[in-house]
């Protein structure tokens, strides 16, 4: 296994050490300029990331030789902080854009230096504390009876600043909380909100899907999600599918939106039924993607299923606003098995939930009770009861 994978900007070529500290940081960024050494003098704009999801823009004012994976130290509010070089060049530019910052009224913080050794020691020992400063956090939130939940703690690379990462429904007033804060830990304070998606980005993990979390990885911005999205894909409205990890509906049910109410568009309306010569046919269910929609000659259950094309679905209305009517709909005659009317109900026969049902006695299989005197198994209790009265008392 090749462990050279993260990019020089001046040789182009990866280097081990930078591979591993980059694998495990979300957000990660691919520098595809880096083979042109001519981009990276255009600006003196630098992306740096700090714990998690956190990134920022800094000047590099002292023209220091910087490459994507080195480690710098840079200004902070107040003292200085540690973070990791993800790019350089004329892609810092892009991405300011990308993130509707502009550019030319910026005013960017300095990078300092490249992090010594001493940095980081002092990085990591101020980072160990992180977890143990959540925990009583927390608990003193809830001592304070305050309607909000502290969902992480950043500390500065210096250790003498942290961030409390909190989630609430509505506003809270912690001005008393910041003053308990900063008299347990000796720290300055800085309190922000952030939301369920954020902080699901913030933690990370795997989706149903089998790949991380997009917010964790690619995801700056988040979109509000509502249950319209799920009704335009013809998905069941199950909140344990469509709900992800932050119990929010799952951001990639915006994805595929687009193509979704373009095809839709080219689908007849919905409201208008189809006359033939035999009978009255009602829009039962549509398939976008595949263009074809299914009718019945009843508005409320599957009876004679017809499945046309939205092209044939539309000379169809075209013929009736003339006057006519077809001898048939010309499409795919379809019976549904299942039920009296003709209509199998297929939701839920996915869900995963089925595993968590216990077996019944119907679903046992048939054991023997018993053997008889040939060591074969009683085929019924009759024969078992016959056997029992052949047997001479003792």
């Amino acid at each position: 296994m090749r462990t050279d994978l993260v990019l020089n900007s001046e040789s182009g070529r990866y280097t081990e050490k930078s591979y591993r500290r980059n694998s495990v940081h979300m957000l990660p960024v691919v520098d595809w300029l880096s083979d042109l050494p001519e981009t990276v003098g255009k600006t003196n704009m630098v992306e740096v990331q700090f714990k998690n999801t956190r990134k920022g823009y800094y000047r590099n004012v002292n023209n220091l030789p910087l490459e994507k994976g080195m480690m710098v130290a840079v200004e902070g509010n107040p003292g200085h902080d540690v973070g990791e070089v993800t790019l350089v060049g004329q892609l810092v530019i892009l991405q300011m854009k990308k993130n509707r910052i502009d550019v030319e009224n910026f005013e960017a913080r300095i990078i300092y230096r490249v992090a010594t050794e001493a940095d980081l020691q002092r990085a990591e020992e101020a980072h160990q504390l992180e977890h143990e400063t959540m925990i009583r956090a927390r608990k003193i939130a809830k001592d304070m009876q305050l309607e909000m939940k502290i969902g992480d703690v950043e500390y500065q690379g210096d250790g003498g600043k942290a961030i409390f990462y909190y989630i609430a429904d509505g506003r809270v007033d912690f001005r008393q909380l910041i003053k308990v804060y900063a008299e347990t830990f000796r720290i300055r304070i800085e309190m922000k909100q952030i939301g369920a998606r954020q902080e699901a980005g913030r933690i990370g993990g795997t989706g149903p899907c089998g790949r991380e979390l997009c917010c964790s990885t690619w995801m700056t911005r988040f979109s509000s999600v509502g249950t319209g999205a799920a009704r335009l894909q013809n998905l069941s409205l199950n909140p344990q599918k469509l709900a992800g990890q932050c119990a929010k509906l799952k951001c990639c049910l915006n994805y595929e939106i687009p193509t979704y109410e373009e095809a839709v568009s080219k689908l007849p309306d919905r409201r208008i039924p189809l006359e033939t010569m035999t009978a009255t046919y009602y829009v039962f269910t549509t398939d976008p993607l595949q263009g074809t929609v299914t009718y019945s000659t009843d508005q409320r259950q599957a009876v004679n299923l017809e499945i046309i094309t939205a092209e044939r679905a539309k000379a169809i209305i075209e013929m009736n606003r003339r006057g006519e009517k077809p001898n048939s709909l010309g499409g795919i005659h379809t019976t549904i098995e299942g039920s009296e009317t003709g209509y199998a109900n297929v939701v839920g026969q996915d869900d995963v939930s089925r595993f968590d049902r216990r077996r019944g006695r119907q679903d046992r299989p048939n054991r023997p009770r018993g053997n008889d005197r040939g060591g074969r198994p009683f085929r019924d209790r009759r024969q078992q009861s016959d056997i029992r009265r052949q047997q001479p008392d003792k």
